[in-house]
């Protein structure tokens, strides 16, 4: 038998739960409206206090995930095991469900760690097939997939991710790094050195290879450009991939690229006549015909992806597709045409094309990251070819797969009783009928008074990631700094302000903790931190 330990306000959804398990469960209601003021002293008393001793057929304990201390004196005291079960009572299924398959935590609430064993599960998946170098092997001599210097490209692996770093000749050593940095540290599988139309900085070439080396390591380097001095620069200086050939450049190319035995992603383009075919067919048409005149190269087929309204961002697709239909290559994607030209979250766009790209058998998605709105759209491709790669091996739906890309919205709807009611405009749920305490409307501003203490500027400096970033926050007397105090929590950093006696009015520490919170999210998601002002935009009212 299973002890289910639950506050007042959760009991009904506990009960109704209770009563559709397969398993034999009892509940205890203890005295507290909420269930996240428990604690293993309490739970302890009153199971003393109503079971009398007698919890002999109990074969464990399950207490609400909310309680902050660990479970393990309540085992302890009744010698039986005990553990936490879910953050939402709602979800107490899900864990009775699972409970003979997974080991229950003490300290971790119960869906926090199914999810977390679900996610290290998915990423083994990943890991075991990327390590397994005889199947590597194997795929590898299939056409469908080549090699990119050390890495296996094609439809067999999962989709991989190239990063340019945009108007690179442009751009500062330190720069550089840090560009490339990031896109490593954000889950990039090769980085690209975007060149400048034409401009020709063949000359900047080998320091921009030999720079970005100490960096990238054995990871895949290209050059994008459709110079044929600074392509050929490139493959002197042992470029990895080359982005790209098409029916204007080719011919000044292609003998040291096959020579040298390095890729080439082809366009059905001749930029040096100003000529991009429109239709899918002409696209097919003039990338087949490059491909004849490619023979004994290893090529990738970019048949550009274009902007939603721009051609037919449909069309393109189609394009793309029909060309895996006729052709074993492997399939380029651009996906920075689609996500920098429209204005909307990057995220859930760059995980619709994944899926695409997935299901026509595309093997790349390239991407700038050059805009704020697109920025860390490497990450969110990385881990969209993550969640496609086990879509596709495990044939399911991308959803419930151990990885996933749900940022600002959470994966269970909230229940009827979170929203305020057409009839009154008030929450008239049981937990507010309950209580049976007064309520008052917050609507007055905060007058402001300044701490006698002194006062703060607070800042965020990103870093390549969000745990190589920090929260740098500035203590003021007379507008005179005093000292500063950094780190990534909100919580240990308003710890410390109260620790070293910094505040001194309840307004400013509110204040404070309001202004730290919207730092750390800043900090967290990359978005552009500046005190005193809201972080995100409110929702357009539209009726």
């Amino acid at each position: 038998m299973i002890l289910i330990v639950t506050g007042h306000l959760a009991a009904a959804t506990i009960e109704k739960i209770a009563k559709s398990s397969k398993k034999d469960v009892m509940i205890h209601i203890a005295k507290t409206q909420v269930a996240a003021f428990l604690t293993p002293k309490i739970i302890i008393k009153e199971l003393k206090e109503n079971f009398k001793g007698n919890l002999n057929e109990v074969e464990k304990i399950i207490v609400p995930g909310l309680m902050k201390k660990s479970t393990m004196e309540i085992s302890e005291t009744f010698k039986i095991p005990c553990f936490k079960g879910s953050l939402q009572g709602a979800d107490l299924d899900m864990v009775l469900d699972l409970d003979d398959s997974i080991e229950l935590s003490q300290t971790k609430p119960a869906d926090r760690l199914i999810e977390d064993v679900k996610r290290e599960l998915a990423f083994k998946f990943i890991d075991d097939f990327e390590n397994n170098q005889e199947e590597r092997e194997k795929l590898l001599k299939k056409p469908n997939n080549i090699l990119i210097r050390d890495l296996p490209v094609g439809e067999d692996f999962p989709i991989r991710v190239l990063c340019e770093i945009a108007n690179a000749p442009l751009l500062s050593n330190e720069e550089l790094i840090f560009k490339a940095k990031y896109f490593l540290d954000n889950g990039a599988d090769m980085i690209d050195i975007g060149m400048l139309a034409e401009e020709d900085f063949s000359h900047l070439i080998p320091d921009l290879i030999k720079t970005l080396r100490t960096v990238t390591g054995n990871k895949p380097l290209s050059i994008d450009s459709l110079n044929p001095k600074e392509i050929n620069v490139a493959i002197d200086n042992d470029i990895d991939l080359v982005l790209s050939l098409d029916l204007g450049n080719y011919k000044e190319v292609l003998p040291k690229l096959i020579n040298k035995n390095i890729p080439a992603v082809l366009l059905p383009t001749n930029f040096k006549e100003n000529k991009v075919p429109n239709t899918v067919e002409d696209r097919l048409i003039a990338i087949e015909k490059l491909m004849g005149k490619c023979k004994g190269l290893n090529i990738l087929g970019d048949l550009i992806l274009d902007p939603i309204n721009s051609k037919s961002i449909v069309d393109s697709i189609i394009t793309a597709k029909k060309f895996k239909d006729r052709n074993p290559h492997p399939l380029f994607f651009g996906v920075g045409n689609v996500t920098e030209l429209m204005d909307v979250d990057s995220t859930g766009v760059n995980s619709l094309i994944s899926g695409i790209a997935m299901e026509i058998k595309a093997s790349v998605l390239f991407t700038p990251d050059e805009s704020g709105k697109t920025w860390n759209s490497v990450y969110e491709l990385a881990i969209s070819s993550k969640i496609m790669f086990l879509s596709k091996y495990r044939d399911s739906i991308p959803k419930n797969l151990g990885i996933d890309l749900i940022t600002f919205k959470d994966r269970k709807k909230l229940s009827f009783d979170n929203f305020i009611k057409d009839n009154d405009m008030e929450r008239d749920n049981v937990e507010r009928e309950s209580l049976n305490v007064p309520i008052y409307l917050a609507e007055e501003d905060p007058k402001f008074r300044r701490d006698p203490l002194g006062s703060f500027k607070i800042s965020v400096e990103h870093g390549t990631r969000y745990d190589k970033s920090k929260i740098v926050v500035t203590h003021y007397i007379k507008n005179v700094p005093n000292l500063i105090i950094e780190g990534s929590s909100a919580k240990k950093i308003f710890n410390e302000i109260i620790k070293r006696n910094l505040i001194s009015k309840l307004e400013h520490g509110a204040y404070l903790g309001v202004e730290l919170n919207k730092a750390e999210t800043a900090m967290l998601f990359s978005k552009d931190y500046i005190q005193d002002f809201d972080l995100f935009k409110k929702p357009l009212i539209l009726n």
